[in-house]
């Protein structure tokens, strides 16, 4: 445990003395307003807004561990702000979306959102969780730019700025362990094993399977992991000599689709179930793609892509008319639902005629039901909260759009409802 502690301590220091190399780095360059500026309507303009323009920013991951994620996410905030400029713009300006690969690279995270910064108002997705807590005090201290990440840790949470859409990783992990206990047979006095990665992600959706194994009578046997560790033949093996039932994994899709292939080619069937990030529907195609139709869950914030509501119908279709080559994942869902969020606080602005960042923060405090179409309303009025603490289960299932289908309409367990994020 002290071990696993100085080792988050390590990583979190490491990405905050980057923090301070990129911030000097960049502190003389001039920003894009001063938040005095008003337009001829008398909207008060600041940094990422002209009068003609909305500057936003994206920060993802196309090439690292969640390549295929951070592609779709992308893609859906592209044909928004496409959209959106197509019917007319948000307070008389054409959004503009500026996109950054990082690769997952700490290094190329932290220099890609110093070199933003200036340039937008805020950012539309923001991928990965041990990135963004390294900006933290950057954001709540001077940068005061709006953040949705596509990151759901809970230590993101208490910023005015960087606000998680669904429910944390820990939430979301008690639920997805009720779901074991309730629908697959998971008992008091068995064993839970957790797959994690080190870092913010990992480290936080253990703490939500320590607390439902707690709750639950489960003892978890943990397996620490790296991003960039995909052969998980050593972790399955130690969890099928450990005698586990169930299986949680809070990793990337590589990872998960090595650690549920591994398990149905060595024995081990037990339930498999992941975070929202732990799945790609490409992996179907691959060898362990029946192993995942059969043994393999995961939690997600929303309803899938394939869902049967109006706006997942227009969106996929929508999608494949942009992208005709592409496939359908949930990466499109987050990346809608961010960049509609985001879209609303900056009408809410503009109704308030002020467009500077604290203006667009202050009117997304005022977000306290938005509906995204997806099976979820989010409460945007408190800061120290989640939007949301409910989950969806889905399971991979290539036969249905999209790749996925849902076994669990959103509901909250009980022992999400008395944690404390």
């Amino acid at each position: 445990m002290n071990h696993r502690r100085q080792a988050v301590r390590g990583l979190a220091a490491a990405l905050a003395a980057l923090v301070a190399l990129t911030a000097a780095g960049c502190s003389s360059k001039a920003k894009t307003g001063d938040g005095k500026a008003t337009d001829a309507g008398g909207v008060k303009t600041g940094e990422g807004v002209t009068d003609k323009t909305i500057a936003l920013g994206a920060l993802t991951d196309m090439t690292g561990v969640y390549a295929t994620l951070g592609k779709s996410v992308t893609q859906a905030q592209q044909l928004y702000v496409k959209q959106v400029n197509a019917a007319g713009g948000i307070c008389g300006r054409q959004l503009e979306l500026t996109v950054r690969d990082h690769g997952y690279d700490p290094q190329k995270a932290l220099a890609a959102y110093t070199e933003l910064e200036p340039k937008v108002v805020g950012y539309t997705q923001f991928i990965g969780s041990p990135f963004v807590a390294a900006v933290k005090s950057r954001v709540d201290g001077q940068d005061k730019g709006l953040v949705l990440p596509q990151a759901w840790s809970a230590s993101l949470l208490g910023s005015p700025y960087i606000r998680v859409l669904g429910a944390t990783y820990d939430v979301e992990t008690i639920n997805a362990v009720d779901f074991l206990v309730t629908e697959k047979g998971l008992r008091k006095g068995d064993k839970l094993g957790h797959v994690y990665f080190e870092g913010d992600y990992g480290e936080n959706a253990l703490a939500g399977s320590k607390h439902a194994a707690g709750k639950a009578g489960l003892t978890v046997v943990e397996q620490k992991i790296k991003p960039t560790d995909n052969d998980m033949s050593a972790q399955v093996a130690a969890l099928k000599q450990a005698g586990v039932k169930a299986v949680v994994i809070s990793a990337g899709p590589r990872q998960a689709a090595s650690l549920v292939g591994v398990a149905a080619a060595t024995g081990l069937r037990v339930p498999v179930v992941g975070n929202n990030s732990a799945f790609a529907p490409q992996l179907l195609g691959t060898q362990a793609g029946p192993a995942l139709e059969k043994m393999y869950w995961f939690a997600s914030p929303s309803l899938p892509i394939g869902a049967d509501t109006p706006t997942a119908k227009k969106l996929v279709a929508d999608y494949q008319a942009a992208y005709p080559g592409d496939g359908l994942d949930n990466g499109i869902v987050a990346g809608w639902t961010a960049a509609s969020v985001f879209g609303e606080a900056l009408k809410k602005a503009c109704a308030d005629k002020d467009l500077t960042r604290e203006g667009v923060d202050k009117a997304l405090l005022t977000m306290k039901a938005h509906d995204a179409g997806f099976g979820m309303t989010h409460d945007l009025g408190d800061p120290e909260a989640p939007s949301s603490r409910e989950s969806v289960i889905i399971q991979p299932d290539k036969s249905v759009p999209g790749g996925m289908r849902t076994v669990r309409q959103p509901f909250v367990s009980e022992a999400a409802k008395s944690y404390t994020p």
